[in-house]
């Protein structure tokens, strides 16, 4: 465990914060090292991430099922081929139960700050109730979708009817014969129209830009096929290897290659010509941005649910919200009982709102507000001994990002071992490390389609790229697969 109410010891233990895919997977990487002197700190009484906060109807991930678990502990029941929130949570909790991990879980404490102590050589942490623990390393694995973010509309205070974001869906809240209206359409939204139209009166989709959407293909699997994984598990493996080449080779779509972007463009249109009834509806669904730019949605049932009589698509901004309806600047009221906002999470304030602070009393929170960076988006010049998991510029647009996620656990696993068995008091990223790797990745993010646009949740408020991954899953498979302790300015204790 990590020590509590420690001032100022020789802490030789790990604190990690956040028990999702990131979170657990690094716990069971530090056992498999050896390392079983570590907490898991998890702010709400229950494991799991973004898949035990998000449980809106209809959430599911948007890779297949089967390339969504850890390479070591393949899932081989996997109910459909792209899971829902249910499943993926279940899979945490097994993955938790099979290794050990719950007795290092700590529900219900939610980490305020850390502060680097030199005197110690540990990271001093602090939570919202003022308890203060003492740690020799410190992982922060909180992701990057894990706080939502609600726009600031014009008279929202004086809403009488129910409002919630789609990230922490008020289940109580009675949608049958009521008017619904949803403030956004990309990720989420798409997965919980179709079903809350079903029950609602009316549902009006307030949509700011139209997204690029493919369909998912998705269904269950048969008897057969699990009978198959079951009996023969390396039918699953070379199922998950298969699925991940095939998403692999998406990459070039990014690089702004014509010929692949435009054989994806046409399956978009497509699927949503096929679906979408009226010249008029479709004309107002096609993005003006190059496909891959922004985020590209999966769907098999969002466009048909546009044509459902009681689902009305709205393109005029938002200009205030009133009692009982939604007005927008062309003067149309929208009535609404209930108030939904799929309005997507703060995604560019990484760490925020703890307060990481550093040598020399520097916070990483005012470093990373414009400019955003970590080595493979890992480490930081200036925080020894400090990790992130799911970092800056380690989103993707194209594969799993559990891949990422492994590769992340095992390369920082190596580095906290290294400080364990050489008797570091501390490991720290080389200055000039940082600066030409991150010259390296904006200049080739340069040449990505996600420079081609003015904002998405890929870029922060400077117009900067902060978090994608530049390159291929592979190449940072690469990058990752061992550490090179020469990078780092390591300090042996009592030095």
């Amino acid at each position: 465990m990590v020590n509590n109410n420690n001032g100022g010891g020789q802490a030789r233990n790990v604190a990690i914060i956040g028990s999702g895919f990131s979170g657990l997977c690094l716990g069971i990487k530090l056992k498999r090292a050896g390392i079983d002197d570590f907490t898991i700190f998890e702010k709400s009484d229950r494991l799991g991430g973004t898949w035990r906060d998000n449980t809106y109807p209809g959430a599911c991930c948007d890779v297949p099922s089967v390339s969504y678990s850890f390479s070591f502990e393949q899932k081989l029941d996997w109910t459909r081929l792209y899971a829902g929130h249910g499943e993926i949570l279940s899979y945490l909790e097994h993955c938790a139960d099979k290794y050990g991990l719950h007795k290092h879980i700590q529900l219900d404490t939610e980490i305020a700050g850390a502060r680097w102590d030199e005197d110690s050589s540990a990271w001093q942490l602090t939570d919202t109730n003022g308890e203060q623990y003492s740690a020799a390393a410190l992982v922060c694995g909180t992701g990057q979708l894990n706080r939502p973010t609600t726009p600031d509309l014009k008279g929202l205070g004086d809403f009488a009817g129910d409002t919630f974001h789609s990230a922490r869906w008020q289940h109580d809240c009675e949608l049958e014969g009521r008017d619904v209206v949803v403030v956004g359409n990309a990720a989420s939204a798409i997965q919980f129209i179709p079903r809350i139209a079903r029950q609602a009166r009316n549902v009006t989709v307030l949509q700011r830009t139209p997204n690029w959407m493919i369909p998912r293909n998705d269904r269950e699997y048969t008897k057969a096929e699990l009978q198959r994984f079951r009996r023969y598990p390396w039918l699953a493996r070379l199922m998950r290897w298969f699925t991940w080449a095939m998403l692999e080779a998406r990459f070039p779509m990014f690089l702004r290659n014509p010929l692949f972007s435009a054989h994806v463009e046409r399956q978009a249109r497509r699927h949503m010509e096929d679906n979408v009834n009226g010249a008029e509806l479709r004309d107002v669904l096609v993005p003006d941005y190059p496909i891959g730019a922004k985020r590209l949605l999966v769907s098999d049932d969002y466009y048909q649910s546009l044509n459902r009589d009681n689902v009305h698509l709205v393109t005029d901004v938002i200009d205030r919200v009133e009692k009982d309806a939604v007005v927008t600047a062309d003067g149309k009221r929208h009535p609404a009982d209930v108030l939904v906002m799929a309005t997507g999470f703060e995604s560019t304030g990484f760490l925020a709102p703890m307060n990481i602070v550093g040598r020399g009393e520097e916070s990483l929170n005012e470093r990373w507000a414009e400019t955003p960076c970590a080595y493979l988006g890992m480490t930081v010049p200036g925080f020894p001994n400090f990790f992130t998991m799911y970092g800056p510029n380690t989103n993707l647009g194209h594969n799993s990002i559990i891949f990422m996620i492994e590769c992340q656990a095992g390369y920082i696993a190596s580095l906290i071992d290294r400080l364990f068995s050489h008797g570091l008091a501390s490991l720290e990223l080389k200055a000039g490390v940082l600066e030409s790797w991150d010259r390296r990745v904006q200049q080739d993010l340069e040449n990505t389609v996600w420079a081609d646009v003015d904002r998405s949740w890929y870029k922060n408020a400077a117009g900067r790229v902060t978090n994608n991954w530049s390159g291929t899953t592979t190449r940072y498979w690469w990058l990752t697969r061992r550490s090179d302790f020469d990078l780092y300015d390591q300090v042996a204790r009592g030095s």
